[in-house]
């Protein structure tokens, strides 16, 4: 068991896509993108197992209701949320997960459906589409709280999907 484990996602929505540059947050700037997630689905599935595993690593006995609690509070308690908790385009009934990667540890690898790379101009990946994604969960415990976060590896265009507006 570990307290970090990969996962790769096949064919999810991609939203908020900070690939090619990145973001800033509080002061603190990432790359990052949310992927949509249906509930029940082999990604799904995935995630939470992973979870499990992480917290009953970090936390023994205590990691289940850790993790119960952090997943009832929404993205800024973790990396995996309730996507009917926002209103955004496409997350109605869908599970969302959270990937950032600190701008100090370099972009995320970003490829086309033929693994060549992509760059901005390429127009893709884009919010909406469907991407396939690798991730890594890891335990958060420090000032912040007991959660489980998601580290950005990589992503791959997969197919296009209707657009998300801004």
């Amino acid at each position: 068991m570990s307290e970090n484990v990969k996962i790769k996602l096949h064919k999810v929505r991609l939203s908020f896509p900070d690939l090619f540059e990145a973001g800033e947050y509080e002061g603190n700037r990432s790359f990052g993108a949310t992927f949509l997630i249906e509930p029940g689905s082999a990604n799904d599935k995935a995630i939470r197992a992973a979870a499990a595993e992480i917290v009953a690593e970090k936390w023994k006995d205590k990691g289940a209701a850790i993790l119960k609690a952090a997943m009832s509070g929404g993205n800024q308690k973790c990396s995996y949320w309730d996507g009917n908790s926002k209103t955004y385009d496409g997350y109605a009934d869908m599970m969302a997960l959270t990937a950032k990667r600190a701008e100090s540890k370099g972009r995320p690898l970003v490829l086309d459906r033929d693994t060549s790379p992509l760059a901005a101009a390429d127009g893709k990946p884009y919010a909406g589409c469907y991407v396939n994604a690798t991730v890594e969960l890891w335990a958060q415990d420090n000032k912040f709280g007991k959660t489980v976060r998601c580290t950005l590896l990589a992503v791959q265009f997969d197919s296009d999907g209707d657009a998300f507006s801004a």
